[in-house]
């Protein structure tokens, strides 16, 4: 395959930008997308250019690094993250642009690489729990209705991409907040910091400077892991029987 690829290039947060245009022969439709990247970034170098700075780690989908807005969609046309995107979805002789995910809050590090600490911190202002230390407790020792266990573990698959944040037009966290405190608001285990922590979470997510939310729905369409647009209504909950328990 021959592609057209126009890749946002900006050196640090505080300088402007542009897309720059590269021409990539010799592609396989086998190739992840971030594989097709390492080819351009290979004859950038042997060109004694600078090669494009893009996240990534796993490689497998699963630890949320690569992140990707392919032809305005977070992620690119496939349901999946971009390391697990393959060339197969896209045709001989297209021009594909490549850029960051775009949020105030996520500022550019450099070309594709966005600094995603506002999760880190939204995750630290209540994402855990009371556990007394010792040694593990048996599987069986609390009982979990299967109902809560599934909402739990659907919430839980969130890999905390950003995916969510790049699609909504607000730029929106809350997909991300919610898949957050419910997967432990849900379960006995995270009881104790029940309203602290949608309280906390809810909180330095705003602080962080995310949008708001208006339910349009681009998150969960987005989202690689299926993580449902009713995780929001669920938190939204938790947070208003939260604030009126704390008012009484």
């Amino acid at each position: 395959m021959k592609l057209t690829l126009r890749v946002w290039r900006q050196q640090n947060a505080e300088t402007p930008g542009a897309m720059a245009t590269y021409e990539v022969d010799g592609i396989s439709e086998d190739m992840s997308f971030l594989e097709m990247l390492d080819t351009l970034n290979e004859e950038l170098i042997l060109a004694g250019d600078e090669p494009v700075a893009f996240d990534h780690d796993c490689r497998e989908g699963i630890c949320g690094a690569c992140s990707l807005v392919i032809n305005g969609d977070a992620h690119g046309p496939e349901r999946t993250t971009t390391c697990q995107l393959h060339m197969r979805s896209f045709a001989d002789g297209d021009t594909i642009d490549i850029e960051p995910w775009r949020a105030s809050a996520f500022p550019v590090v450099k070309d594709l690489v966005v600094d995603r600490s506002s999760f880190d911190r939204i995750i630290q202002s209540g994402g855990y729990i009371s556990a007394p230390t010792g040694t593990a407790p048996d599987a069986h020792a609390t009982p979990v209705p299967k109902p809560d266990a599934e909402l739990a573990f659907e919430n839980a698959e969130c890999i905390g991409c950003g995916a969510c944040v790049a699609a909504c037009p607000n730029g929106s966290a809350m997909l991300f907040t919610a898949a957050k405190v419910n997967h432990l608001n849900v379960l006995p285990q995270g009881a104790p910091e029940r309203e602290t922590r949608v309280l906390d979470m809810v909180a330095q997510m705003d602080e962080e400077g995310f949008g708001g939310c208006t339910l349009t729905g681009e998150c969960a369409t987005a989202c690689p892991k299926g993580i449902p647009l009713p995780s929001i209504a669920a938190m939204n909950k938790e947070w208003l029987r939260a604030t009126r328990k704390v008012r009484r």
